[in-house]
């Protein structure tokens, strides 16, 4: 073994101990739920999960999983064009197109894998793409190596500003195809992309809009289908990017929805599909049927909606300045990392897992708490996390 290289590795991992940043590992001994059983702990409640509708131990979702295990194995075991495509993938990116409102879907082992796959397949020399400064690191990283591999220019335009971006576009008047990327939710701010200006941005532009609707599939608009329903223009973005790994089930995987000639390139070229297995047939299946719940029951998309504005405004009541939005992510800004580390461990020590975000996932100064509403809390759930959180603000002196 290398020595110096565990080394240099320990005393990284020390300076982040003496910074009190260091992240640890809570272990979890039952189902993804409102409450949870973590070991050490006992019984936990959530406020820091993306079980957005609480369909992670859903019954029918959990059996089909069960099911598919015993219709299909555990697996592919190779690359879907080279071993064959098990049947429950098509019916499963038939209801993930007809849920967002594109005309066909292709399915990845993460939504990271979906973003990772789509940028270099479709950019090439002489284009550009350009992305909102807030984006998700998976849609950063995929431009890196889109821009990497394929020789196409990339740029960043400003969170949500439209003047910068149609500058951005204009400066690049002369490249072969124009990118523009966008989160529908911006995860760490709970805030919402400005959709129908960005569409009018890539119709003005000639531009192709791509959005990652993560945090907004099966959470925005009346029926969950995303931020292209809560602004009433399904069918209108040209390329959406998702996961299964929140709202829809929970497990893993992700998406790429967008016209028939998109799914069927990204089969002939996109990397990820032409050398890692296909996403297992458990959750493919698992997915489906969280798909398919949720638009038998809309109601709990409506719960998830009263539910985040309750919390909202409850603890909004305690002391506190959430940032507004109008989605299930609420984020209680504290200031220092180390400060919103501490407020989360002790929150825990109360029965409250919610997680301390600081740099460099946010900007120095702007660390938080991001607390997460689920459809799953009950009134009582809501109540007793607000009173938690007030305890414990007050003993940190976050409020007075």
């Amino acid at each position: 073994m290398n020595q110096p290289f565990v080394s240099s590795l320990q005393s990284a991992l020390d300076a982040l101990d003496a910074a009190g940043t260091r992240k640890k590992l809570n272990h979890l001994a039952s189902p993804q739920a409102a409450r949870v059983q973590m070991e050490g702990r006992g019984e936990v409640l959530i406020l820091s999960s993306n079980n957005y509708l609480g369909l992670c131990d859903e019954p029918a979702v959990v059996e089909a999983g069960i099911a598919a295990l015993r219709e299909f194995g555990a697996g592919t075991a190779s690359v879907r064009f080279i071993c064959g495509t098990f049947t429950v993938h098509r019916a499963l990116e038939a209801a993930l197109a007809r849920f967002v409102g594109t005309p066909a879907a292709m399915s990845y082992v993460s939504a990271w894998n979906a973003n990772e796959g789509l940028t270099a397949t479709i950019a090439e020399e002489g284009d550009f793409v350009v992305s909102d400064a807030l984006n998700h690191a998976s849609i950063i990283d995929s431009m890196r190596l889109a821009k990497s591999i394929t020789k196409c220019t990339t740029g960043v335009y400003q969170h949500s500003d439209m003047d910068d971006l149609v500058a951005k576009l204009k400066a690049q008047k002369g490249a072969r195809r124009r990118i523009i990327w966008t989160d529908g939710v911006f995860s760490m701010e709970g805030s919402i992309a400005k959709l129908p200006q960005l569409l009018q941005v890539a119709r003005d532009h000639d531009a192709i809009l791509v959005m990652d609707d993560s945090h907004a599939t099966g959470v925005l608009g009346k029926t969950g289908r995303g931020t292209a329903e809560h602004f009433g223009v399904v069918g209108e973005v040209d390329v959406i990017t998702s996961t299964l790994g929140k709202a829809l089930g929970g497990a893993a995987g992700g998406f790429v929805a967008g016209p028939e000639a998109l799914a069927d390139t990204l089969t002939q070229r996109s990397r990820p599909q032409l050398f890692s297995n296909a996403l297992p047939p458990t959750v493919a299946a698992s997915a489906l049927a969280a798909v398919e719940f949720i638009e038998a029951h809309p109601e709990r998309v409506a719960t998830l909606r009263k539910n985040a504005a309750y919390f909202r405004n409850a603890i909004r009541e305690a002391g506190f300045n959430p940032l507004e939005g109008d989605t299930p992510i609420v984020p209680i800004i504290i200031g220092e990392t180390a400060d919103a580390i501490r407020m989360s461990d002790r929150l825990l020590d109360e029965g409250i897992f919610v997680t301390g975000f600081g740099f460099p996932v946010v900007p120095h100064g702007t660390a938080r708490l991001r607390c997460q509403i689920s459809a799953a809390h009950s009134r009582a759930d809501l109540d007793h996390a607000v009173r938690a959180i007030r305890k414990v603000g007050l003993k940190t002196g976050v409020i007075k």
